[in-house]
């Protein structure tokens, strides 16, 4: 069922809903996985990468909702439930337990890298098909970009 119609073309449209649904993946298993060291985050730099560590959930979870409604301004059905993220989980495992500062550090400086490597490709595949929505693409590819800067300044 289609609610909303898009103004692009059917091929096109494909393209840009595959970019919208796993950059919604990538953003909010991003969040999830930064919210879960920060819970269990221990270490003489406690409280800075505790509260670094919700500005990357902010983020995240700023950009995925930006994400969904592009996609259902076009018509696409954005699909954010804990088992299609699962599914397509691409941050790579986070300690489920006590994790050290610096190991916290580093786990994040992975998840961040993971997920800037595929928004990157985002940003390529959509350059004809929708500029509109690769604008969006390298936004939040800077934003993320920023925070993993920050993050490896913290263990270099």
């Amino acid at each position: 069922m289609y609610v909303v119609k898009s103004p692009l073309s059917d091929a096109d449209l494909k393209t840009v809903a595959d970019a919208l649904q796993g950059a919604l993946v990538d953003l909010v298993d991003l969040a999830l996985a930064a919210k879960q060291i920060h819970w269990n985050v221990v270490g003489p730099r406690f409280r800075t990468v505790h509260l670094q560590l919700d500005e990357v959930v902010d983020t995240a979870r700023a950009h995925s909702d930006t994400v969904a409604e592009r996609a259902a301004a076009l018509g696409v059905s954005p699909d954010g439930r804990a088992a299609t993220v699962a599914a397509g989980s691409g941050t790579g495992a986070v300690p489920g337990s006590w994790v050290k500062d610096s190991d916290a550090v580093a786990a994040l400086v992975d998840a961040l890298g993971a997920a800037i490597t595929r928004m990157r490709e985002r940003v390529r595949a959509t350059a004809e098909a929708d500029p509109v929505s690769q604008d969006l693409f390298i936004g939040i590819t800077a934003d993320l970009e920023k925070h993993h800067w920050m993050f490896q300044a913290e263990n270099a």
